[in-house]
């Protein structure tokens, strides 16, 4: 039996309210063998107290040795199985600015690039461009025209844009264009299949426009095309949980996933506080919240342990206003692992806590990664995470006589 459609016969509704803290890429390891992590840097009473009262382990987002992207990561959460429901980054992009992908359309991640005279990348991310210096040349983008397809292209953050190719017979398994290294040039686009080789065709001719368009440019003046994606259909977290969910994020990725599964956006937060703000704003209104946090992620691929460290540090200090709502059920985890060491996301899993009036609290004293390792959670898939959730929040009927 699939498990949505396990939930689905016994989800019972009730007055609980569920709060997930996502720490983006939360999970980390030492810079030196016997060091600590990130989060065992950091300092963390208000998680250690929380660590005292619940329960921890750690979830695998995907599956053991897979390091996921954060589509994945976060579908794995919300309880979707991410091999089963594949969706693509621009599809989520695109969902998370408000864009309304339609039955013909493909969405596609864009990331400003520097290229050095010889046209290798010299930074993947132009520096992280400003929102305010990028949004502009989004906009100059929608010069590029190409016969018999529609392309909007929208700007999104940072070094962050979207662009959807709509036109008939597309196809979305189109390779990305980043090769997720300096030194070397972008990518050419590379279709899978007939349908997506025309839509490699079309990138390639948007590629080949918007490179004259940029080359003025001193940080932006190149760009590489990821998660080509059509229209995903998931079923959402009313249907399958009962839950009238909500999401508060900065990001429009992590909105886009939210968006998809049936979740309402709380405003427009720009800062952490401003997001537990939305929450207690919104506290009457839903059963369960995600509450997600970029900025552990972003330190970590950027190598920067110590600026890693004080993102947790400043995760840490929003836990009290979020606990004096009372939550029946609190948990903080993360969608995946990205190491300071290693740059990049990981397979490893990622510390999870679960605390509610239900728990089995186990012996960890500390939110870590070493305390996650003997807590009473063991190690699991993270798509059980939300079949924990509605137990501990008593909304699971039993199953069987």
């Amino acid at each position: 039996m699939d498990i949505h459609d396990l939930t689905r016969s016994l989800h019972e509704k009730n007055d609980s309210k569920t709060v997930m803290l996502v720490a983006d890429g939360l999970g980390g390891l030492p810079m030196q063998p016997g060091g600590k992590t990130e989060l065992e840097t950091a300092r963390t009473p208000n998680l250690d107290a929380l660590a005292v009262q619940g329960v921890q382990g750690g979830s695998i987002p995907v599956l053991p040795g897979i390091s996921p992207g954060s589509g994945p990561g976060h579908l794995g959460l919300f309880g979707y199985d991410p091999l089963k429901y594949v969706i693509g980054r621009g599809a989520l992009e695109a969902t998370g600015i408000g864009f309304e992908l339609q039955k013909n359309d493909v969405a596609v991640r864009g990331n400003y690039c520097t290229l050095d005279k010889n046209g290798n990348i010299s930074d993947r991310r132009a520096g992280r461009i400003a929102t305010e210096e990028s949004a502009p040349l989004a906009v100059k983008l929608r010069d590029v025209k190409i016969p018999g397809v529609q392309v909007f292209v929208e700007p999104v953050k940072e070094h962050r844009f979207v662009v959807v190719f709509r036109g008939e017979g597309l196809g979305d398994q189109v390779d990305d264009t980043d090769p997720q290294r300096t030194g070397v040039p972008p990518l050419a686009p590379h279709g899978r299949d007939a349908a997506s080789q025309r839509t490699a065709q079309v990138a390639a001719q948007f590629i080949e426009q918007a490179g004259r368009l940029l080359a003025d440019q001193t940080k932006a003046n190149g760009l590489t095309l990821r998660g080509f994606a059509a229209k995903p259909a998931l079923p959402t977290y009313e249907e399958v949980y009962g839950l009238r969910a909500a999401a508060i994020a900065v990001y429009p990725m992590y909105k886009g996933l939210a968006r998809l599964v049936g979740m309402n956006i709380l405003g427009k937060p720009t800062t952490l506080d401003d997001e537990v703000s939305l929450l207690e704003q919104h506290w009457n209104d839903y059963d369960f919240f995600f509450l997600h946090f970029k900025y552990t992620d972003s330190t970590g691929e950027d190598g920067n342990f110590d600026a890693k460290v004080k993102k947790i540090e400043e995760f840490d200090a929003a836990i009290p206003r979020v606990v004096k709502l009372k939550p029946t059920v609190l948990i903080v985890t993360g969608d995946h692992s990205t190491p300071s060491f290693l740059r990049s996301h990981s397979w490893h899993p990622v510390p999870t806590l679960l605390v509610s009036d239900c728990c089995r609290p186990d012996a960890c004293q500390h939110y870590s990664e070493s305390d996650s390792v003997r807590g009473g959670l063991g190690q699991f898939e993270a798509k059980y995470l939300m079949t924990l959730a509605l137990a501990n929040a008593r909304r699971l009927g039993k199953y069987g006589a």
